[in-house]
């Protein structure tokens, strides 16, 4: 099916749907979502997003974050984590429809997107989970994974709860994370050291009505 826009095409009969449940969390995996396509994405990804490296703050001491990133958004959708304010950059045609196929996916509207590109297996992501005030609790957050494979950690954060979880996120997967996964469930990206190839993540994610800054 080609994509009203002619930007890519993603494969006539969609990937098959992978369920997980556990206490507090709901997964949904669509591996090799984006197809044949995926090394194309991935090569205009590299090439057309304005990529930054940001700084942060851990006990007094300032270092880069160990990933590069950008934030998209509706006008309004503002966005802070780790104490970095991201501006908002605009919906480019590729990411548009991009948000246009997962929104068909997931079921669900996203008005905001936060790509990281992980250069090496040197980049991570450290344990966290997506709550910031901001975002929507009630809402799903769709991950689109393009380049190397690498690990997706997830633990309870009752650690009695359920046993972790690992998935290994590859080139043109779809993982979408439904609520209440971020109220009781953390997630990570692990150094992996052997790994020389970059990865792109395209997480799209809901701000909050209440949360959207009238300008």
């Amino acid at each position: 099916m080609t994509s009203q826009l002619g930007l890519f095409e993603l494969p006539p009969e969609p990937a098959a749907l992978q369920r997980t449940t556990a206490a507090g969390l709901a997964l949904r995996y669509w591996p090799a979502w984006a197809g044949g396509d995926a090394d194309r994405l991935l090569e205009r990804l590299q090439a057309e997003v304005p990529w930054k490296q940001d700084r942060i703050t851990l006990f007094g001491r300032t270092h880069p974050l160990p990933r590069l990133t950008c934030w998209v958004g509706n006008p309004g959708c503002c966005y802070t984590y780790s104490g970095v304010a991201n501006p908002i950059e605009p919906w480019s045609p590729l990411l548009q429809e991009l948000r246009e196929r997962v929104q068909a996916a997931a079921g669900c509207r996203f008005n905001s997107l936060l790509l990281n590109r992980y250069r090496d297996g040197r980049d991570k992501l450290d344990w966290h989970a997506d709550d910031e005030p901001e975002l929507d609790p009630q809402a799903p957050i769709a991950s689109l994974s393009f380049g190397a494979a690498r690990s997706f950690r997830l633990r309870p954060r009752q650690p009695d709860a359920a046993e972790p979880l690992a998935y290994e996120l590859g080139h043109g997967d779809l993982l979408v994370m439904d609520p209440p996964t971020q109220q009781h469930w953390l997630h990570q990206v692990p150094q992996r050291l052997r790994i020389r190839e970059e990865r792109i993540n395209l997480t799209f994610r809901t701000i909050r009505p209440e949360a959207i800054r009238h300008v």
